[in-house]
């Protein structure tokens, strides 16, 4: 019994190296760099379909939403979630608008650190300068038809919320397709981009955050 044990758990570990050798780490991020800028200045909208699904360590079945998520430049974000309930997620340049069914809030990235990072983080993703975030130490690693990047925060005040953040980028367009925030708590929060449109006009009163 134990020898088949034994040999059901090494062939598990066989599985497991064989999947993560479908990724192999990119030693040179220069060209990688010049790619997303190239394709970020072609960019000058985002919009899409999304599903969050999210992990907590006490709960043994994830939390599932979707929603509508919009892009323009420069630094103006909209996530609007429509399932399982409304709530509202608007950045514009350093002000957020955060609305449920019940409520509005309006903060100052200035003043809210994790906010602001949140905000740096989404921007620099479609902007395509995520690789030059100081904030992260970002490891790159690619397969046919992604590139994954895990970025690791180097900084105290990033530390106290996030162990990691994996970001799944697509080399056909170069545009994020997946998102993955690993948080100290044991939870995490995976956000999927999907049906996107890219450089439809998108009119600005959909980022009003005042």
């Amino acid at each position: 019994m134990r020898k088949w044990l034994l040999i059901m758990i090494g062939g598990l570990i066989g599985l497991q190296s064989q999947a993560q050798q479908g990724f192999k780490a990119v030693a040179d991020l220069t060209p990688l760099k010049q790619q997303f800028a190239k394709a970020a200045q072609a960019t000058q909208s985002i919009q899409c379909d999304f599903v969050q699904e999210k992990n907590l360590s006490m709960l043994s079945d994830k939390i599932t939403s979707k929603g509508k998520f919009w892009f323009k430049k420069d630094n103006k974000v909209r996530m609007e979630y429509t399932q399982p309930s409304y709530y509202l997620l608007v950045i514009n340049g350093k002000d957020i608008k955060i609305k449920d069914s019940q409520k509005e809030n309006k903060v100052s990235g200035k003043s809210n650190k994790l906010f602001e990072q949140i905000n740096k983080i989404t921007v620099d993703c479609v902007r395509g300068t995520v690789l030059d975030n100081a904030d992260f130490i970002t490891r790159a690693f690619e397969n046919p038809q992604y590139y994954k990047l895990e970025m690791t925060p180097a900084s105290k005040a990033l530390k106290e919320y996030f162990s990691k953040i994996t970001l799944l980028v697509d080399k056909a367009d170069y545009g994020v397709s997946k998102i993955t925030m690993a948080e100290q708590s044991g939870d995490d929060t995976t956000i999927s981009f999907l049906h996107k449109q890219l450089n439809a006009n998108i009119p600005d009163a959909l980022f009003s955050a005042k």
